[in-house]
């Protein structure tokens, strides 16, 4: 421990004896960090132990179900069923942490066999997507990417499986710091493979140096006992005509071998195939007009995916991509009958991911890229982290909505009677919890009298907080609390935030984006939300939406603003051919490229089905939909 200055101790003191938060760089010197022989070293970087603590302000978030896709269809055995999770990932990883949350208890962490993650690693002036648009926007610069990276592979490292492996790709400008910060989470000695991947294609002139074309991908496995089959490309042509026919129409060729002396017969039916090494040169990177291209800035080709799946996980295993981007991790996995969870916080991702798996069937085999995969996918869920549909929350049954609070508001479930009265559970500071049953208090809140009553009944019993959990509209009190006696009674109001001094950091949306230029932004979501849904004034003739006009809201503290104008506009996704039940997206049209100086926003829509389906997603992620009908077809 750093010696301390007798005006540090004193500070010290006070600080211990008002419960109050240690600042930063006391925590460090109290508990330094032991020094390895060389690390990585910058500015805002934080200890493990912090990190996984929550003391960067990102706690775990329970999950809510928003839709069951093929629930009546091929499943594993086990009830299994895979996930696309819409929310920050950071949140989601903390949550398979902290195995609370009764979707994915004991199902998941520990279990995870393979990650694999492609971040967003370039910067605006590095990569440009099809007709010139920007495909990403590297919001998070130097030391603050880097440290963004380092606390999600914290977190990933503990949930694997302890035979399991790890794959991060990268490119050339930020691959070497990603490759520190590996060595130091998973251990150097853990260190498997740098793949070089080389996609040949149309090289362009550069100005002094060599045209860049091949990314890096680093391998890390948990421990020292990992699953792992060498891979195998099929022989040349060239390499077969080195071989002779026998009388038994076998193909085979005389060799040297070099261990026993003499020479042996090889014959090729008994060679498995050329063995894949770390440089691979034989993926291309997906064609513009190749059938799984599926729109999405930075996408990978699904050869890639396979042979990482492939050479580090066997059938049944539990694959992870936490940047979900354009879906191709979890295609694959589907294909190749893993189990997969991907997760990612753009609305443009999420409903790419929904529409690739549901159309699975549609897209190319693995074994034979000439025709169709042809196989429905088995059940998978789709789920919000973080961003929860209210109405959706008291629909659930009473234990589940118990427990969904529990979560949300980080209190340990806990059930003890004090004076009659049922607590459900304590914070970790010690403090009681009590659950309002809005179910048996249809006509009555939590107002004045009733805390009067409650407070005659325990006020002697308790300490000098006590916690109440209860609808927004149940509670009849402006402020966070209201204090009788030596005892205050602490709001905790849904659907609005959790009052401040509970959180770390003050809460924080993650924005959309409103052009394809920053699809790929690094950003953090801190606490939870609830949607509110943007209000839209539209109409739809001749496949032609116009939007006149658009207000979206956004939580302040405690309050609900709105903000005018289409500027609070993200994006539109829209099934031109919907069907009525699953919402297929045939276009995403972002704000950017559909506001027009008159301040109104138009959508062409070319080949419209009978129904064509919108959904409006304001900047903050809340949805809008509507379906119109297409007065040009009749049915």
């Amino acid at each position: 421990m750093t010696e301390l200055s007798q005006r540090e101790k004193d500070f010290l003191i006070e600080k211990l004896q008002n419960g109050e938060q240690l600042p930063d760089d006391f925590k460090y010197k109290l508990f330094p960090t032991t020094q390895k022989e060389y690390e990585l070293v910058y500015a805002g970087k934080m200890r493990k132990e912090d990190i996984l603590a929550d003391e960067d302000g990102v706690t775990a978030a329970p999950l809510q179900i928003e839709r069951t896709y093929n629930g009546d269809r091929e499943s594993y055995p086990d009830g299994w069923k895979n996930m696309i999770v819409f929310g920050d990932n950071l949140q989601f990883l903390k949550t398979i942490y902290k195995n609370e949350d009764p979707l994915i208890k004991n199902k998941v962490k520990g279990k995870v066999k393979l990650i694999y993650i492609d971040p967003p690693f370039a910067t605006e002036s590095d990569f440009s997507g099809s007709q010139g648009q920007k495909a990403y926007t590297d919001k998070a610069k130097d030391a603050e990417f880097v440290e963004f990276i380092r606390r999600r592979l914290i977190v990933a490292r503990e949930i694997l499986a302890s035979d399991g492996s790890i794959y991060v790709h990268m490119d050339t400008k930020k691959g070497h710091y990603i490759k520190m910060i590996l060595d130091e989470v998973f251990g150097e000695h853990h260190f498997r493979n740098e793949i070089v991947w080389c996609y040949f294609g149309f090289k362009r002139k550069t100005s002094k140096k060599f045209p860049q074309k091949h990314d890096t991908i680093y391998s890390y496995t948990k421990s020292s006992t990992y699953q792992w089959e060498t891979q195998f490309r099929q022989h040349s042509q060239a390499y077969k005509e080195r071989f002779k026919i026998d009388k038994d129409g076998r193909l085979y060729r005389d060799d040297v071998n070099p261990t026993a002396g003499g020479s042996r017969v090889i014959y090729l039916d008994e060679i498995e195939g050329d063995i894949i090494e770390s440089y691979w040169t034989d993926i291309s990177p997906v064609n513009p007009v190749a059938k799984e291209r599926t729109g999405y800035p930075t996408q990978k080709p699904e050869a890639l995916l396979q042979r990482i799946i492939e050479s580090s996980t066997e059938e049944g295993d539990l694959v992870l991509d936490f940047f979900g981007g354009s879906g191709t991790t979890a295609a694959v996995a589907e294909k190749l009958n893993r189990k997969w969870i991907t997760c990612d916080i753009g609305k443009f991702s999420y409903y790419t991911l929904q529409k690739r798996i549901l159309t699975i069937e549609n897209t190319r085999s693995l074994q034979n890229k000439n025709i169709d995969y042809k196989k429905t996918s088995r059940a998978f869920e789709t789920l919000n982290l973080g961003f929860y549909d209210i109405e959706k929350l008291f629909k659930l049954k009473h234990e589940e909505y118990q427990n969904f609070v529990l979560n949300l508001f980080e209190v340990n479930p806990k059930s003890k009677k004090i004076a009659g009265i049922e607590f459900q559970g304590e914070r970790k500071d010690g403090y009681d919890v009590l659950i309002w049953k809005y179910w048996e208090h249809k006509d009555a809140a939590v107002d004045e009298d009733y805390l009067q009553i409650l407070h005659k009944n325990i006020g002697k019993k308790v300490g000098d907080r006590i916690y109440i959990v209860a609808p927004a509209n149940s509670v009849q009190f402006i402020d966070d609390y209201y204090e009788i006696g030596d005892v205050r009674y602490y709001f905790l109001k849904v659907p609005y935030q959790i009052i401040q001094e509970l959180h770390k950091e003050k809460f924080k949306k993650f924005r959309q984006p409103t052009s394809s230029s920053n699809v790929n932004s690094l950003e953090n979501a801190v606490g939870f939300h609830f949607i509110r849904q943007p209000e839209v004034k539209s109409s739809f003739d001749n496949g032609v939406i116009t939007i006149e006009a658009f207000k979206a809201y956004y939580p302040d503290e405690d309050t609900l603003e709105d903000i005018p104008g289409l500027d609070a506009l993200a994006m539109v996704v829209v099934d031109k051919d919907y069907n009525g039940n699953e919402f297929l997206m045939s276009d995403v049209f972002f704000a950017a490229d559909i506001i027009g100086e008159d301040g109104q926003a138009q959508i062409s829509i070319q080949d419209c089905g009978h129904k064509v389906s919108a959904v409006y997603v304001d900047i903050y992620g809340n949805e809008f939909r509507e379906v119109f009908t297409n007065k040009n077809i009749n049915v």
